[in-house]
C-alpha cells in the first residue's frame, strides 16, 4: 500500500513534469524555485492534517531554498500564529512586508496581531496601511475608501479624513454616509456652517437617518439657535432610537438651553445611567447647577473628570463651587 504522503508527492512531481516538460520542450526553471514550492505544497499539506509542526519545518525548507519569496513568509507567519507564537508571526510577517510592501493582506494580518496586544498606535498604522494598499488596487472600491476616512477621523487626521471623503462624494454624490461622514470631519475643525451644509444634505438623501437628525439638532443646540427645528429633530431621532442615551443628552441640553432646568436634570440623568460619558456628566453637573443642587453639580462634574482628566472648563467650574 502506498503512504498519502508518498503518493501526494509521486503526483507533485508528475504534474511539476507535465508543465515543465510539456511537448517534448524543456522549459527554463530555477531548480531552487522548485525546491521551494515542492517545500511549500507539504507544508499546506500538513497544515491541513493539523501537523502545523511539520507544515513550520517545511515553510522553513521552503524558505533556504527561495528566502525573498513573500508568500512563504506569510504563511510561516500565519503557521506561528496558529502554533499562538505570535512574536515569531510579526517577525515573519513583517518579512513578506518588506518584500512585497503594497500588499493588502500581511498589514491587515499585523493590524490585527498588534490590536490583541493591545499596541493601539501600530495597529493603527497597520490598518492604514492595508487601506491604503486596497485603494491603489480598487481605486474606485468606496467600501475602502470609506474605511480609510473613518480611520483618519479617529486618529485625529481631519485634513486626511476630508480630502478622503470628499474624494468618496467625487465618485458617488449621493452617498450619505460619506456627507454624514465629512460633517464629522468639519465639525471637528470648528467649521461648524459647513458641517450644517453636509448634515442637511444627508437629511436631503435619506431623511430618517437618525445620526443627522440628533447631530444636526445638536449643533443648533450648542450654536443656541434654530431650537424648534432641533427639538422637532432630536425627538425624531428618540422616535427612531428612544434608547439612546446620546440622543437623551441632546433633548437634556436643548431644555438647558430653554431654561428648563428641571426638566433638564430629568432628562440627562436618564442618558448618565445609559451611559458613561464625560459630556453628559458636564452637563448633568451644569443642569444641577442651574437648580442650586451644588452637591449633585460638583458630584456630575468630577464624575466628568474622571472620565476626561484634560478639562479646564470643568476644573474651574469645581473651583467656582467653593464660594457656594
Amino acid at each position: 500500500m502506498v503512504s498519502t504522503l508518498y503518493r501526494s508527492r509521486f503526483v507533485f512531481l508528475f504534474l511539476l513534469s507535465v508543465i515543465f516538460f510539456a511537448d517534448g520542450r524543456v522549459f527554463a526553471f530555477d531548480r531552487q524555485t522548485a525546491a521551494a514550492l515542492t517545500r511549500y505544497i507539504m507544508a499546506g499539506f500538513f497544515e491541513k492534517q493539523g501537523d502545523i509542526d511539520l507544515a513550520v519545518q517545511e515553510y522553513k525548507k521552503a524558505l533556504k531554498a527561495d528566502e525573498k519569496n513573500p508568500v512563504i513568509h506569510l504563511s510561516l507567519g500565519a503557521a506561528y500564529i496558529k502554533k499562538k507564537e505570535i512574536s515569531l508571526a510579526i517577525e515573519e510577517i513583517n518579512r513578506a512586508v518588506v518584500l512585497e510592501p503594497d500588499a493588502v493582506e500581511p498589514h491587515a494580518i499585523l493590524a490585527l496581531l498588534y490590536f490583541a496586544q493591545e499596541k493601539l498606535s501600530e495597529a493603527g498604522k497597520e490598518y492604514e496601511r492595508a487601506l491604503q494598499s486596497a485603494a491603489k488596487l480598487e481605486p474606485k472600491n468606496i467600501s475602502i475608501f470609506k474605511s480609510l476616512g473613518i480611520l483618519y477621523l479617529q486618529q485625529k487626521n481631519y485634513k486626511s479624513a476630508e480630502d478622503t471623503f470628499l474624494s468618496i462624494i467625487g465618485i458617488s454624490p449621493t452617498d450619505f454616509e460619506a456627507h454624514f461622514y465629512l460633517a464629522n470631519t468639519l465639525d471637528e475643525q470648528k467649521k461648524k456652517e459647513a458641517a450644517i451644509i453636509e448634515l442637511k444634505k444627508v437629511l436631503e438623501l435619506k431623511p430618517e437617518y437618525h445620526q443627522a437628525l440628533n447631530y444636526l439638532g445638536y449643533l443648533y443646540v450648542e450654536e443656541n439657535k434654530n431650537l424648534v427645528e432641533a427639538e422637532k429633530m432630536i425627538k425624531k431621532a428618540l422616535e427612531i432610537d428612544p434608547q439612546n442615551g446620546a440622543y437623551i443628552d441632546s433633548l437634556g441640553w436643548l431644555y438647558f438651553k430653554q431654561g428648563k432646568a428641571k426638566e433638564a436634570v430629568k432628562e440627562l440623568e436618564k442618558a448618565s445611567a445609559i451611559m458613561d460619558d464625560p459630556v453628559i456628566f458636564e452637563h448633568l453637573g451644569d443642569a444641577y447647577f442651574k437648580v442650586q443642587d451644588f452637591t449633585q453639580a460638583k458630584a456630575n462634574w468630577e464624575k466628568s473628570l474622571k472620565l476626561e482628566p484634560n478639562k479646564p472648563e470643568v476644573m474651574k467650574k469645581i473651583d467656582g463651587l467653593k464660594n457656594k
